[in-house]
């Protein structure tokens, strides 16, 4: 049978082992596809580099537009990453009437819709799998391993830098900073990290989840999104000691009102899997009304986990490129034409728990202060911890954990409390999420 033809737009990290695993597994891909795949043509500003991985086992361009202009390709793959060159690269490669294979989380979290009604309109497939949670398959799970299940809420470690990050400060007790610069030079975090140790990535992640799971378009604007930069070591130690660790979580769920869509550092009961994932590992939790939860884990980013994820894509597309178009399964889980309306939540109408630490003079009285501010917001308190002062101090830490409220309450709250005069400074708050 006649192979599928690839074009592959970038070699880097990600395109070097797909390179590599298509090669190697050929045989057993075929036999899965049904017809042998094949990268015939890779587009590389670097083509030395380019020529040197594939051993001229194929043609190298430095013209990637040339690639998605080729009438002999089936396939375009499309590596490159951010919103510029790549967005035209798929909407042309689509207009051209081929499939588009994408490990660009950014991009369909950003111009998703668009890219989608184009591939719509031009009846070809735009594939994804590799954009969340690497070689995890994650979306295939959420679109089509659960799809009898009302999805009730996804909770995941999507970002194996941040998870790096935050293994090492609750194990080590070190600082962010400290902490970050070892993870650059172990090649986990980038030169510039800002787009993972801020929540974007993770957030780009989250908002193509929540796509999938509750059948509304990409919103990455409406997404709350907070990173781990500004997150202190003895908040990690406190949490410990009441039974939680921190980890950096992209949560979705669906609520009367609408869906919630947020990234942030929470506390987790330390009992929980998830919570004992650690290092560079991703995981991912999904509730479902019949299934009850379920738990994906494994290796998020590297060269052949993420390959085994834009491989599994390509063959998916070799299966379904004869079938009908509306036969398909849509990108985002349901119908097009049955897409809702659902608003996105602003993070003052979210719900959760909370964890609260203030600095506090240490006199009688400041303790009763506090507890009736929260119980005058409508805020119960599930736990406490006061640390007794060191000799001489005359300050102390109150940590408190409350029942889950509504987060304007929360702001009322610890307006109030920092306006006490024996409170120092700003409160620090973290959500906490039982994910029962």
């Amino acid at each position: 049978m006649k192979p599928i033809n690839v074009g592959l737009l970038g070699i880097g990290t990600v395109g070097g082992g797909t390179f590599t695993v298509l090669q190697r597994n050929a045989e057993e891909i075929t036999r899965r596809a049904g017809r042998p795949i094949q990268i015939t043509v890779v587009a590389d500003k670097d083509v030395t580099r380019a020529t040197a991985i594939t051993g001229g086992a194929c043609k190298v361009v430095d013209d990637a537009f040339a690639v998605v202009s080729d009438p002999n390709i089936d396939i375009v793959v499309e590596l490159i990453g951010g919103y510029g060159v790549a967005k035209e690269l798929v909407l042309k490669a689509i207009e051209n009437g081929k499939h588009v294979v994408t490990a660009n989380k950014a991009l369909l979290a950003v111009h998703g819709s668009e890219i989608f009604a184009k591939a719509r309109e031009k009846g070809v497939m735009v594939a994804f799998e590799a954009a969340v949670a690497g070689g995890i398959p994650i979306i295939k799970a959420v679109r089509e391993g659960l799809s009898a299940n009302r999805i009730q809420w996804i909770a995941g470690i999507i970002n194996g830098t941040t998870n790096f990050i935050l293994s090492e400060m609750r194990d080590k007790g070190l600082s962010f900073e400290t902490v970050l610069k070892e993870a650059q030079r172990l090649g986990y975090a980038e030169a510039d990290p800002t787009f993972d140790v801020e929540g974007v990535d993770a957030a780009h992640k989250v908002t193509i989840l929540s796509a999938i799971a509750f059948g509304i378009p990409v919103q990455f604007d409406k997404a709350h999104v907070e990173g781990i930069s500004k997150l202190d070591a003895t908040d990690i130690k406190y949490a410990e000691q009441l039974g939680y660790r921190i980890k950096l979580l992209g949560i979705t769920r669906r609520r009367e009102q609408g869906i919630e869509l947020r990234v942030h550092p929470t506390l987790v009961p330390a009992k929980r899997l998830i919570a004992n994932v650690e290092g560079a590992m991703n995981a991912v939790l999904v509730q479902g009304d019949a299934v009850g939860a379920t738990l994906y884990y494994g290796k998020g980013a590297g060269a052949e986990p993420t390959a085994s994820a834009v491989i599994a894509d390509l063959v998916d597309v070799t299966r379904l490129a004869t079938a009908d178009p509306e036969n398909r399964v849509p990108h985002l889980a349901f119908q097009p034409d049955q897409l809702a309306d659902l608003p996105v939540l602003p993070i003052s109408e979210v719900e959760t728990a909370y964890y609260l630490r203030m600095r506090v003079e240490d006199k009688p009285g400041v303790l009763a202060d506090i507890t009736r501010i929260l119980a005058d917001e409508g805020i119960s308190i599930d736990a406490m911890l006061q640390r007794e002062p060191d000799e001489g101090e005359a300050q102390t830490d109150i940590i408190i954990l409350t029942h889950i409220c509504v987060e304007k309450q929360a702001d009322a709250a610890i307006a109030k409390v920092e306006a006490l005069p024996v409170v120092q400074g700003k409160v620090t708050r973290l959500r906490l999420e039982n994910l029962q």
